[in-house]
């Protein structure tokens, strides 16, 4: 196992948020790095280098998993997955049934929601939305 859900948590519509506690060092991530939130061990793989970090708040069916990141005030819910090296940070929202993968980066107060799916070398940044059964591939939007 590479991380722990500790006993610090914090509440959200009903639902309990554990920080994550890294086990051993990985990525550069050290073994004893608190992370953000998880609602369970369900949304953040145990394997790869992907991590939860700051205040980041992860929970619902979404998965984080491969080596993708999610940190600052960053929330990912619903059955949303981030994957590959994908990067989902800043106030940026990840919810629904949407997927944000390969080298895809996600922040400022960007919302991906709906079936959206962010892929390839794009940036979505700003107050951009991608939402409902859009595809969005290697460019930038902000």
């Amino acid at each position: 196992m590479k991380y722990k859900l500790t006993d610090e948590t914090i509440e959200h519509n009903g639902k309990t948020l554990y920080r994550i506690q890294a086990l051993k060092d990985f990525g550069d991530i050290k073994a004893g790095d608190l992370g953000g939130y998880v609602e369970s061990e369900r949304n953040l793989s145990q394997n790869g280098n992907c991590w939860v970090a700051d205040e980041a708040w992860v929970y619902g069916k979404a998965k984080v998993f491969s080596n993708a990141r999610v940190f600052d005030n960053a929330r990912v819910s619903g059955n949303a997955w981030v994957f590959d090296t994908a990067q989902i940070y800043g106030d940026a929202l990840v919810s629904g049934n949407a997927w944000v993968s390969d080298n895809a980066w996600v922040y400022g107060n960007a919302r991906i929601s709906g079936n959206a799916r962010v892929t390839g070398n794009a940036w979505v940044f700003g107050n951009a939305q991608v939402n409902g059964d859009a595809e969005f591939k290697n460019g930038y939007i902000g």
